[in-house]
């Protein structure tokens, strides 16, 4: 469910010359009876609101005086969300002889023409104030109120985001409202300003068009609204002409492989930089500690404590904030069990609140192997919202590969990986295909088998920190440890940093350290585990080069503590 909640304005939209049809009632009823949440959205001060409408316990909550007003029907409760009016500038109106004039808790509403008074008052007086419009009305209110604001704090209230709302309105003060939504409609009767910011038009009119709105939430979700609604989707990759290709992130689930090496992690540090740019918010399931620090997200979990599935539950129904789900302290072997216990939560938390918007599985055929089943029970027959990043797709379960439209290959051997993928999932692999550079990927859609292209890596355009202090003193998985075993493998001396791969490097007899540098270990260990490409091509120029023993291990780790242990 990715529509959870309605946010509808009063008059004209909802109402019809102040009152809500019983056809509408019903249609409000049905939809909250769905689980769904209603918000009246309005520019009306709440006594006069209540005075028309005697179906307030429709919503879970008002907003009033467009957007300064919060106001809870079961409680009773009213929570300004603005200070009251300057007492000089109703004076002056007054004074002025300006009629009608109405005072709310914050709101000053008048009608056209006055607003020429109006504005005269708010210069001469030095007031950060604005004017609102609605169908002949003008309404004042400080300049950072409006019926999104009002909004914001409704669904602060809630622990709802604004990409799960369907905003619905006639005029121009909804405007505001509707550019705030996920999805925004306006109805048959709205001004053709409104009409032009809307993803759909509903055919009837007021009340009706709203019940035709709550029959299309509660049928497809409105599924059928995603190529019309801007922000339900974001820029995955990049045709070669450079037009944008886009991706609905709630309805779709992404595949993503390579080598190492190969730039999945600027292809995924890209996309989640951009669906934090969008609103969504993202549960990232890290079994490396490779997104620790990842911009406007919390942490639970790390190396030295496993985290907890009621604490991850909790931050992301009560934050915005993407939530890193760090598994270092999760042994490997006891992570699918962890995932099996944790996945079908969030897909509950999901189905009340709409999020997380999506879950990114790293290191996939690790965490969710073939075997992988957390009960079918627990679980929704699909699962969209996923990106999964693997090596080796062929191991994920058919079940979850079954889910995932989009496929995606960065790095070496891409056709290699497209075959593994269609195997595993019967699909008719590709026959050819084009070769790929760095900043480059092949795409391939499960409704167009056979058929792959190239496309464009869209990086991230804020600078990437690498996890200077994990890799340099932290403690990494035992299947990211590096072993200096020798020619006779007699030794097993584990290194789980860079740090100790100096000091032990250091160490070492000089037939160990030369057997893994003729092997490529230790360029082949970076690549892969310490996951930095650059630092592995220059310590594999050296493991090739000609220079004695002495000096290529003095590179080598000169190498590691220019980009890692080095003093900032």
């Amino acid at each position: 469910m990715h529509v959870i909640a309605l946010a509808t304005d009063y008059d004209g939209t909802v109402a019809r010359d102040g009152v809500i049809g019983d056809d509408t009632v019903t249609a409000l009823e049905r939809l909250r009876a769905g689980a769904r949440k209603v918000i009246l959205v309005t520019g009306r001060e709440l006594p006069d609101l209540q005075r028309v409408c005697d179906r307030l316990d429709l919503f879970d909550l008002v907003v009033a005086e467009n957007g300064a007003l919060l106001y809870d029907p079961a409680t009773q409760e009213e929570t300004p969300l603005s200070p009251p009016p300057d007492e000089r500038f109703v004076a002056r109106l007054r004074a002025e002889g300006v009629t009608p004039l109405s005072v709310g808790r914050t709101i000053v509403a008048t009608w056209q023409p006055n607003e020429t008074a109006v504005l005269a008052a708010i210069r001469d007086l030095g007031l950060e104030y604005r004017i609102a419009f609605n169908k002949g009305a003008v309404m004042v209110l400080p300049a950072e109120v409006t019926k999104a604001s009002g909004l914001r704090a409704a669904l602060g209230r809630l622990c709802l985001s604004p990409l799960n709302v369907a905003g619905v309105g006639d005029a121009e003060n909804d405007i505001a409202l509707l550019e705030s939504c996920g999805f925004a409609v306006a109805v048959a009767n709205a001004l053709d300003t409104v009409k032009e910011r809307a993803a759909w038009v509903t055919p009837g009119e007021r009340g009706e068009g709203v019940a035709q709105l709550v029959d299309r939430i509660l049928s497809d979700d409105l599924r059928g609204m995603d190529a019309t609604a801007p922000k339900q989707r974001i820029a995955l990759a990049r045709e070669e002409d450079g037009r944008e290709i886009t991706v609905f992130p709630r309805r779709q689930s992404l595949l993503l492989t390579g080598h190492s090496g190969g730039g999945k992690s600027t292809f995924t540090l890209g996309v989640l930089e951009r669906l934090r740019d969008a609103g969504f918010q993202a549960c990232i399931l890290d079994p490396e500690g490779d997104y620790e620090g990842t911009s406007h997200t919390v942490q639970e979990g790390g190396p030295d404590a496993a985290p907890d599935p009621a604490r991850i539950i909790e931050l992301l129904h009560r934050t915005a904030n993407g939530v890193v789900v760090n598994l270092l302290g999760v042994k490997l072997a006891d992570r699918p069990a962890f995932l099996a216990a944790l996945v079908p939560q969030l897909m509950s938390l999901r189905a009340k609140v709409g999020r997380p918007h999506v879950v990114v599985v790293d290191e996939a055929h690790h965490m969710l192997p073939a075997d992988w089943d957390p009960g079918a029970a627990n679980m929704p027959p699909e699962l969209h919202g996923f990106l999964f990043i693997t090596m080796r797709p062929e191991l994920l379960p058919r079940r979850l590969l079954d889910t995932v439209d989009t496929f995606l290959i960065v790095g070496a051997e891409p056709l290699e990986s497209a075959r593994s993928f269609c195997a595993a999932r019967g699909l008719e692999p590709p026959a050819e295909a084009p070769p790929i550079a760095t900043g480059q990927a092949l795409m391939f859609r499960t409704d167009q088998p056979g058929t792959i292209r190239r496309v464009g890596v869209i990086p991230g355009i804020g600078s990437r920190r690498r996890h200077i202090r994990k890799y340099a003193e932290g403690k990494l998985g035992e299947e990211s440890v590096f072993y200096y075993r020798g020619p006779d493998d007699r030794l097993r001396l584990r290194v789980h940093n860079l740090v100790l791969f100096i000091q032990m490097g250091d160490g070492v007899d000089e037939a160990t350290w030369e057997h893994h540098r003729r092997r490529g270990d230790y360029s082949d260990w970076m690549r892969r585990c310490v996951k930095d490409s650059d630092l592995a091509e220059e310590v594999a120029s050296i493991e090739a080069s000609d220079l004695p023993f002495s000096t290529a291990r003095e590179r080598v780790h000169a190498a590691v503590e220019r980009r890692y242990t080095a003093p900032g």
